[in-house]
């Protein structure tokens, strides 16, 4: 298959064809099948993060000052990381994410402190939003940050923290109180180690990931540390989601389109009946649905990827890109696995790895459900 025959599409410039030209060359030599151990995540995960920062990728993950960050950039990255590996995409994803704050609110001296340190791949970054009774509906956050003299001083919980417990630092979101609901919550950097911060817990889940709870009690920051003004917490967060809620439509492409070719391969080798699997009208109809799912959801990540670059706002373009790129990831994936028989579901196999791989993509960053709502609201306020 032609993995880059899309980026004949006008949405890109020569320079994102050269970016992933070079980084399908650097993937083959440093992500080829079996060569990430999967088994130690952390260890895995770190050195993943300094092999991307060698490699000059993560660059892509900050902005410069004065630079905006390029979303079809991110796009084509994380498709091409997560089609050959889910851990490199993951572990790419969280240096953006982790530190997309910083890129798009931060202070220079913010900046100066942890985007290159980020960019080199020396200090791996993490963003916690996520409560265990606030995901979705960020107005019911609980985790406070009180004033105390220069200083604020953290107190609560957050969960489903990826990076969480290898992290240098994160970027942590708290009611401050400025005024009721989302509006009154602020986005502060907290280092690793910092006295009144621990790991309470390390979670395990189905495609293994550093995943954690955290525990801030009586956890005191500078004030210098708040990203953007008081209060501007949920904004910050939106600001920064917008972003990387596209890419991760961009990653279930990748998870997808590896699916499609692990199938393809599949189909034309095995044997059946006389004939290969390929020969059969069923399989036929089953890659065709799996090649026009993959390329419709092409379509939607990167309309809404180039459309920000544009400078546009892409509240419906990037629900609707997750949406359908990671729902019609997991029928793709599906169908691959349907299609490998008995080997689909061994542990091991590509497809086995994906099928474990998508599930999570449909519900972090906004589940499927809520950018429906996003999508529906959408309509309704400009309809």
């Amino acid at each position: 298959m032609n993995h880059l025959k899309h980026l004949d599409w006008p949405f890109f410039d020569d320079r994102h064809r050269a970016l992933a030209s070079e980084l399908e060359a650097w993937c083959a030599t440093h992500l080829a099948h079996g060569a990430v151990d999967h088994e130690d995540v952390d260890a895995s995960c770190k050195a993943l993060v300094k092999a991307l920062g060698a490699g000059g990728w993560l660059t892509h993950a900050v902005a410069g000052e004065g630079e905006a960050i390029d979303t079809r950039a991110i796009c084509l990255l994380r498709e091409t990381l997560a089609r050959h590996d889910g851990l490199a995409d993951f572990a790419f994803a969280m240096q953006g994410l982790g530190s997309g704050a910083i890129s798009l609110m931060g202070t220079p001296a913010q900046r100066a402190a942890y985007l290159p340190r980020v960019a080199r791949g020396e200090a791996l970054a993490a963003f916690a939003l996520s409560e265990p009774d606030a995901g979705s509906d960020v107005a019911a956050m609980r985790c406070t940050a009180v004033g105390d003299g220069d200083d604020y001083l953290l107190d609560g919980e957050k969960t489903w923290i990826s990076n969480g417990g290898i992290a240098d630092f994160y970027l942590v979101f708290a009611r401050t109180g400025e005024a009721p609901g989302a509006r009154g919550i602020s986005a502060f950097i907290v280092d690793a180690g910092t006295p009144g911060f621990e790991i309470a817990e390390r979670i395990d889940v189905i495609s293994p990931h550093p995943l954690a709870r955290l525990r801030f009690t009586r956890c005191r920051v500078p004030s210098s540390a708040m990203v953007g003004a008081p209060g501007e917490g949920f904004k910050v967060a939106m600001r920064t989601l917008d972003v990387f809620r596209t890419s991760v439509a961009a990653a279930a492409l990748g998870f997808a389109r590896r699916a499609l070719e692990e199938g393809l391969h599949q189909a034309q080798e095995r044997a059946m009946f006389g004939a290969t699997l390929a020969d059969l009208p069923l399989t036929q109809a089953k890659l065709a649905d799996m090649a026009c799912t993959v390329d419709s959801s092409a379509l939607l990540v990167y309309r809404a990827a180039w459309e920000r670059d544009q400078g546009r706002t892409i509240t419906r373009e990037a629900a609707m890109a997750k949406l359908m790129a990671t729902e019609g990831a997991q029928r793709v994936i599906d169908a691959a696995v349907q299609l490998h028989g008995g080997r689909g579901v061994r542990r091991g196999e590509v497809v086995e790895s994906l099928y474990r791989e998508i599930r999570a993509l449909r519900i972090y960053e906004g589940a499927s459900e809520v950018q429906q709502l996003i999508i529906g609201r959408d309509l309704l306020k400009h309809g």
